[in-house]
């Protein structure tokens, strides 16, 4: 019998809940605004120049997080087969809440301003994060009934319609955090 073999739905759950409890509070005490300073909180924040991007529920941005849970989930099925599927939304929030606190630090933040046009990023407001991750489970699951055909359908049609609306999305994000391009950052800033 294997380690996983005597963890039950209710335990997976109980855990996911405390990996998101701790990864609230470990934004918190890093110093990060609960909700926006701007004193509300939307569903839907469309506008990405502005010092509200990243501070409400969801944002152009929200359709990467599901995109990573594609990803995470076709990594954990390659990576550990025989695990049932709560191990993996496990291993999958331990990988997203492990970027979105690396996201919220100062390295991060610091090198989002200095090569993207996110000149006006202080980070990611607690809520924010909280439903990213969230947007991570929604894309982890929808990978896990959709056939992989149109898991790919949707990653692309998701990539390229926020990178026509908004100039960025993740590959583009990926790609100028990593290997910063000036005729990126010039395309991205309308030029």
């Amino acid at each position: 019998m294997h380690w996983y073999d005597r963890v039950s739905l209710k335990q997976y759950l109980l855990i996911c809940v405390l990996l998101m409890v701790i990864f609230a509070s470990t934004l918190y005490f890093m110093g990060q605004v609960p909700v926006c300073k701007c004193g509300y909180v939307k569903l839907w924040h469309g506008v990405t120049y502005s010092s509200e991007n990243s501070q409400h529920l969801s944002d152009w941005y929200t359709f990467s997080h599901i995109i990573h849970g594609f990803a995470f989930y076709g990594l954990a099925r390659l990576l550990f087969r025989k695990w049932p599927v709560g191990a993996w939304l496990i291993f999958a929030l331990i990988l997203e809440t492990g970027w979105e606190i690396f996201e919220n630090t100062d390295f991060i933040i610091n090198r989002y301003r200095e090569v993207t046009i996110s000149l006006d990023y202080y980070g990611d407001s607690v809520i924010n994060s909280v439903f990213d991750v969230l947007f991570m489970v929604l894309g982890f699951f929808l990978a896990r009934k959709l056939p992989i055909w149109a898991a790919v359908i949707l990653i692309i049609l998701m990539e390229v319609f926020v990178g026509w609306w908004i100039r960025d999305n993740l590959t583009l994000n990926i790609v100028m955090l990593l290997w910063p391009l000036d005729a990126i950052k010039t395309w991205q800033m309308g030029g």
